[in-house]
């Protein structure tokens, strides 16, 4: 069997490990894996290397993607899907792997109208998609937000500051809310529920009476205030109608400092929680999705995503996991509330 093999949409830490495994249980199995470059771009532009167990055998613990990516949708590129097509007929390929969200995974649901045979890996720092308990790069993310805001207490505190960190985060709060409980933030604003500006200074008010001359507050990029919506950047949007997220922290930071009279900071994390090597649990993760990966290919259930629920790595039809957001529960939320 012939297996394609690529990342699309943000990367993120454990692509890596999920491109090692799904080529070393390939090969295992005797099956040849064909990487396409650059995600869904490169399937278009015909860009593929065949990938060894020599290719592969050092990028577990290197973060990124090797493959590349790229947030191409062909569905919104005249000719698009054809091309795709017309590029797996010349490979020769009989199955294909797509590791990413609900975007990369969701070409793959619409191209198997056409006759693709398509495995989905869900990839995504988010966290936010259907069907599994945690995606890979979630755990990462995390522990990186954790330590940002480990180390913003120490010059909160020094300063005696309110310092506003600003996460990756659009329609779903698990990175902010994870984040933000295993860091000890004082107050944190996620997408599930509209905030009220009034009472986050109300909360930071209530610490600083209380002797407290420092705050930590943890915000998704997708928080929306009551009194408004979403902030972006731009109002243009990528190939799939998402708009870029950012400056909610910005705004959030300016209305506490003029409500409150405390001097106040933002901290907006960005990248950085995109990048660098995988956590352990997300290593292990990836390896275990991707042998899972090839297995369906081998047993001919395609049409499927793999997912973990409870210790199990098992697999969810792809429809499942698409066009819906997987949020943060109420008692989750809950938890944070009565600890913070």
């Amino acid at each position: 069997m012939r297996i394609g093999l690529l990342t699309g949409g943000g990367d993120s830490p454990g692509c890596n490990s999920a491109i090692r495994a799904v080529v070393r249980r390939g090969v295992y199995g005797g099956h040849a894996i064909v990487g396409f470059c650059d995600g869904w771009l490169g399937v278009m532009e015909g860009r593929t290397r065949e990938l060894s167990r020599d290719d592969v055998s050092r990028i577990l613990f290197v973060g990124g993607t090797m493959l590349g990516t790229s947030r191409t949708n062909p569905f919104k590129i005249e000719g698009g899907p054809e091309r795709c097509l017309k590029t797996l007929v010349a490979n020769r390929i009989d199955a294909l792997i797509t590791i990413g969200g609900d975007d990369t995974n969701g070409v793959a649901h619409r191209l198997a109208e056409h006759g693709v045979k398509a495995v989905g890996i869900p990839q995504t720092i988010d966290n936010d998609l259907p069907g599994t308990d945690y995606t890979l790069g979630f755990d990462s993310a995390v522990n990186i937000v954790m330590e940002a805001i480990d180390r913003l207490h120490t010059t909160a505190e020094s300063h005696h500051r309110v310092l506003v960190c600003e996460i990756m985060g659009r329609d779903a709060g698990w990175l902010a809310l994870y984040g933000g409980l295993a860091g000890g933030a004082d107050a944190i604003i996620l997408p599930e529920n509209k905030f009220d500006l009034d009472q986050v200074v109300d909360i930071i008010r209530h610490r600083h009476a209380a002797g407290k001359r420092h705050s930590i507050v943890a915000i998704a990029e997708g928080a929306e205030p009551q009194e408004g919506q979403k902030i972006t950047l731009t109002h243009e949007t990528d190939a799939f109608g998402h708009a870029r997220l950012g400056g909610v922290g910005e705004m959030v930071a300016r209305e506490i400092q003029e409500r409150s009279g405390f001097e106040t900071r933002v901290v907006i994390l960005g990248h950085l929680q995109r990048g660098g090597a995988a956590s352990a649990f997300d290593r292990i993760l990836a390896t275990r999705f991707g042998v899972k990966a090839v297995e369906l290919c081998e047993a001919g259930e395609f049409g499927r995503m793999v997912a973990i629920r409870g210790m199990e790595v098992t697999s969810i039809p792809l429809a499942d996991a698409l066009g819906a957001t997987r949020t943060v529960p109420e008692d989750i939320i809950r938890v944070a509330e009565l600890v913070m």
